[in-house]
């Protein structure tokens, strides 16, 4: 950042309008119950390519990555101040990886190992990935393996980016994945079949061993879940909300856990 940008920043930050508008935010984090919050989080951060369309325009779509990841740095932040143990961020998913043209990917590719990285030298966080990996470029696959590695044994936030992720291609590499276990076991397949339990693939799925996803957000204004987290948000609560994601606010975020906080959880009953 040159002088000049640095100075304009300090401006900004003391604008009144700022200050009013910051005073504001910590109220209402001050306000939240800590006792009713979620302890994990899930966020599809949807409306990247859209952002840049409108205010990018006549640049590559990158430009919208890049605010989108801009973004997702200021999320986890927030995420950790408010006290939120677990944090998943979807930000590419089989389908998208499967149909994107090359000129596309790569970028994107190249923003998302720049956010694994940048969020792994922090130092503060558990950092995984968590998807079919095995589907991505290798260097990209080194990358991400290399952040998961480098933060293992953080006892800070843990934070899974679901890259390459595919809610139908997560249940069938966990059936996968148990169904060798038994083998290697000595099971039969009428034996699995006879005494499968559910808990036996949860330990299977990418997020096995972190509690599931109390409260999943889903920004640009759409309203469906396109396969995200298909076992664990059984029992989740969703907040949808219209805001494009570089456009997400720390408002917007804390009117999603109020909006979380007042609803009645049954689970099922």
């Amino acid at each position: 950042m040159s002088r000049i940008d640095g100075l304009r920043e300090l401006v900004d930050r003391l604008h009144p309008s700022t200050l009013l508008y910051s005073t504001y935010e910590h109220r209402l984090v001050a306000e939240l119950d800590p006792a009713a919050l979620p302890q994990h989080v899930a966020v599809l951060a949807d409306g990247n390519r859209r952002w840049a369309r409108t205010n990018a325009p006549g640049q590559p779509l990158v430009a919208g990555y890049r605010a989108g990841a801009s973004k997702l740095k200021e999320f986890v932040t927030w995420c950790d101040e408010i006290g939120i143990p677990v944090v998943t961020l979807w930000v590419l998913s089989t389908d998208n990886l499967q149909r994107a043209q090359a000129d596309e990917l790569a970028p994107l590719l190249e923003v998302i190992a720049d956010l694994m990285e940048d969020m792994a030298a922090t130092g503060r966080w558990r950092v995984q990935p968590v998807g079919a990996l095995d589907l991505l470029p290798p260097d990209v696959e080194a990358r991400l393996r290399a952040a998961d590695l480098a933060t293992a044994d953080s006892d800070g936030m843990h934070i899974n980016v679901a890259v390459s992720y595919g809610g139908r291609q997560e249940l069938r590499d966990a059936v996968r994945a148990l169904l060798c276990d038994k083998a290697a076991e000595g099971c039969t397949i009428d034996q699995v079949a006879e005494t499968l339990d559910i808990d036996e693939i949860s330990e299977h799925l990418y997020t096995a061993g972190q509690p599931d996803p109390d409260l999943i957000i889903r920004t640009s204004g759409e309203q469906r879940l396109s396969g995200f987290l298909m076992w664990q948000s059984a029992h989740s609560e969703f907040y949808f909300c219209e805001a494009l994601w570089p456009d997400f606010r720390k408002i917007d975020f804390i009117r999603a856990l109020r909006s979380y906080a007042q609803r009645e959880r049954r689970y099922g009953r």
